[in-house]
């Protein structure tokens, strides 16, 4: 066995533990998307393009609920950009490869994956080969969640629409939230982003989103330099 198969493999082993969740994840967002009035093909066509799964639900709830494609892919690019902050960590361990290798591992650089090959290349910078770690957490994450979402898109064209799936959306997202409600500068970053998109609710072109996501990102610099004074 080779050793870039080998770290290949670690990556895979690393990042199973962290699917547990992602499997009824992507079964829900396969059934939202036939459940919102999507075709099969729309609908895991954005597993393919977006491979984010908030990202991918925000877009199509803002579509169907009538918002301009402008304001639903600028959404859905702001509830991303968390991924900037993954690349700018690990493109230090990086540095060596060429641009075709960055832009392929950017693509497999989600969540789950960052977590667990972003300590293998701290712990492993002297090794050439680290960089297969992530593309082996990166690709397991990739075919658990195609093959989940097409389940999904399978099970909500036979599920009844008065089982209300479009309802698992914003229990979806409070589930993301629950790991931030432990500290108060969290909560109140969370509180004031609700706050505001309930106020700016009837803003034009389904803008909301994108008004209390700036308001809150101002209120977390405010209390980053308050806590820094």
């Amino acid at each position: 066995m080779s050793l870039k198969f080998k770290i290949f493999l670690r990556g895979a082993l690393d990042v199973l533990p962290l699917m547990i969740p992602v499997v009824p994840f992507g079964i829900i967002f396969g059934a939202i998307g036939i459940e919102l009035g999507f075709g099969p093909y729309v609908t895991y066509a954005t597993s393919i393009i977006i491979f984010s799964g908030a990202s991918q639900i925000v877009i199509l709830q803002l579509l169907s609920a009538g918002a301009s494609p402008l304001i639903s892919i600028t959404s859905s690019s702001v509830v991303s950009t968390r991924h900037l902050l993954y690349g700018a960590v690990v493109s230090q361990h990086l540095g060596h490869l060429s641009m075709y290798w960055k832009v392929g591992l950017s693509y497999l650089l989600t969540d789950q994956a960052f977590a667990v090959s972003n300590e293998y290349l701290k712990k492993n910078s002297e090794n050439k080969f680290k960089h297969y770690h992530l593309v082996g957490s990166g690709l397991t994450l990739w075919f658990i969640w195609q093959a989940t979402t097409i389940i999904g898109i399978f099970l909500g064209s036979i599920v009844p629409d008065e089982l209300g799936l479009t309802f698992t959306i914003p229990l979806t997202f409070l589930a993301l939230l629950v790991n931030y409600l432990r500290k108060t500068d969290h909560l109140i970053v969370i509180i004031l982003s609700g706050v505001s998109s309930i106020f700016f609710f009837d803003a034009p072109f389904k803008s909301y989103i994108i008004l209390s996501s700036i308001i809150a990102l101002f209120g977390a610099l405010i209390l980053i330099k308050i806590k820094k004074k």
